[in-house]
């Protein structure tokens, strides 16, 4: 996937998951996953997605689903729509070819393909456009060049626990969100929903400034990419962090530079 741009595009990303504190207590893995890969012209394609708790191979349909969907976006990558309608079947494909990764190992592994349940959230970013797709939970925002924070996709309101839309469901693809958002794009986040309550103002799910301004600035300023990510699993496991939440945690940062 190329665009046609002449200038020289930086792109910085800082990803990482960590294991919940209610996990460590319970002795299970970290069941959330991330995946990015940046293209030619600066092109990120990144996921991440959720495991769900009551899956037994949660961890596993976690990172088939985000290698996948990757690799699926990477194998276009020369392809580029000015409509939304193109970039949304692009995205829904993707979710295609995870969705039968999932299922094809579960076949392998003699499970149910719901024992490798996870949400998905899968972005193609620019720094003029950010085309993403999402089932189940867990949010991407976005931050402009004007300052602005903007909720691109948001939870699905009112769902309980037990009524996550995972990628295996049913109605999975039927009911993704699928958005192209346009303008001026310096900052990405990708999260799961163990940080949906410190990063959103819920239910209406609107972007809570203060959490993602720091993190934003962090983003632009990595020098040592092994360090920053150090530094953010510090934070994901700091107490600012689990005093709020004990769920598995992934954020994915890029920042767009020219």
């Amino acid at each position: 996937m190329t665009e046609d741009k002449e200038q020289i595009i930086k792109c910085q990303i800082v990803a990482a998951s960590v294991m919940g504190t209610s996990h460590e207590k319970r002795s299970q893995p970290c069941q959330d996953a991330h995946r990015w890969k940046l293209l030619t012209g600066g092109i990120l394609v990144a996921a991440v997605a959720d495991g769900a708790g009551s899956a037994t191979l949660a961890e596993v349909g976690a990172q088939i689903a985000v290698t996948a969907s990757v690799e699926a976006i990477s194998q276009n990558q020369q392809t580029w729509f000015e409509d939304d309608s193109s970039w949304h079947q692009l995205l829904t494909e993707a979710l295609k070819t995870a969705r039968e990764a999932v299922e094809a190992e579960a076949k392998v592994r003699e499970v149910r393909a719901r024992d490798l349940a996870s949400t998905l959230i899968l972005a193609i970013a620019t720094p003029s456009l950010l085309a993403v797709a999402q089932i189940g939970d867990g949010a991407a925002v976005v931050g402009d060049s004007e300052g602005n924070v903007i909720a691109v996709t948001v939870p699905p309101c009112g769902e309980y626990i037990n009524e996550t839309i995972f990628l295996i469901s049913d109605n999975a693809l039927e009911t993704a969100q699928l958005q192209v958002w346009r303008g001026k794009l310096t900052h990405l986040a990708l999260f799961s929903d163990g940080l949906q309550m410190l990063a959103l103002k819920m239910p209406e799910g609107t972007p809570h400034v203060p959490f993602f301004s720091p993190l934003f600035r962090f983003a632009a300023q990595i020098e040592d990419e092994i360090e920053a990510k150090q530094q953010l699993e510090s934070f994901l496991r700091s107490p600012r962090v689990t005093e709020r939440t004990d769920d598995d945690l992934t954020l994915l940062l890029a920042s767009f530079s020219s």
